[in-house]
């Protein structure tokens, strides 16, 4: 066999062990994303049978001192955290993804309606923000600061309730709460505790849109970005 011959042979030879190891790390990657979107769907569905027991439960006792708030705020920045993380990777039209994202936005406003009737029957003042982005394109440019400036606000602050929203997401619910809230097609968006607002350019002008003390009433046990 000549030199040449030889020379391809093993060139073909570390084409077909390079090929075959992208191919084992795709798959590998691809079944990882699947894992991780299958332990998101499991823990949205527990978390909603959990969400409707503590419903249930606190109509027997809505104002009782231990059951004054439901206990997902901080699954739900979980939950929310890795579900942006996954739409990152797999892209905001992938068919998991969205089904998921409507779950989750589900979970979200049922939530948040337990939270404005717990405010309502127990004389308590939770402070809320309803966030609305866009993923179409050339929509919401500055979205992604927003949705930064508000990770801040809400790991800062423990007892502030943010729920996201994708004004998009082709789901029944969401739009009613859209049109109840009177939010126009202006990205990013904001509700805090019923006032709306629309735009972001700095994180101090989006704190100074909450009402005079709301932040400062809450406690601050974390300050990570």
């Amino acid at each position: 066999m000549s030199l040449f011959a030889r020379n391809a042979l093993i060139a073909l030879g570390i084409t077909i062990v390079l090929a075959g190891t992208l191919v084992l790390t795709v798959n590998y990657l691809n079944r990882s994303r699947l894992n991780q979107l299958s332990a998101i769907e499991d823990q949205l569905s527990i978390d909603t049978l959990s969400l409707d027991t503590q419903f249930s439960l606190l109509e027997a006792a809505p104002c009782d001192s231990a059951a004054s708030s439901t206990t997902l705020t901080g699954e739900l920045s979980d939950l929310g955290d890795r579900l942006s993380y996954e739409e990152g990777q797999l892209g905001a039209t992938n068919p998991q993804v969205v089904r998921l994202k409507e779950q989750y936005s589900l979970l979200e406003i049922r939530d948040y309606l337990i939270t404005k009737q717990l405010a309502a029957a127990c004389g308590i003042k939770p402070v809320t923000v309803l966030y609305f982005y866009s993923n179409a394109n050339n929509s919401c440019a500055n979205c992604d600061q927003a949705g930064y400036a508000l990770s801040y606000l809400r790991d800062t602050y423990p007892t502030l309730r943010v729920y996201s929203f994708d004004y998009n997401l082709d789901l029944g619910a969401l739009q009613t709460l859209i049109a109840m809230s009177k939010i126009a097609p202006k990205f990013p968006a904001f509700v805090i505790n019923g006032k709306t607002s629309y735009g972001f350019t700095s994180l101090g002008d989006l704190e100074s849109r909450f009402p005079k003390g709301a932040l400062a009433t809450t406690t601050a046990t974390s300050t990570k970005r």
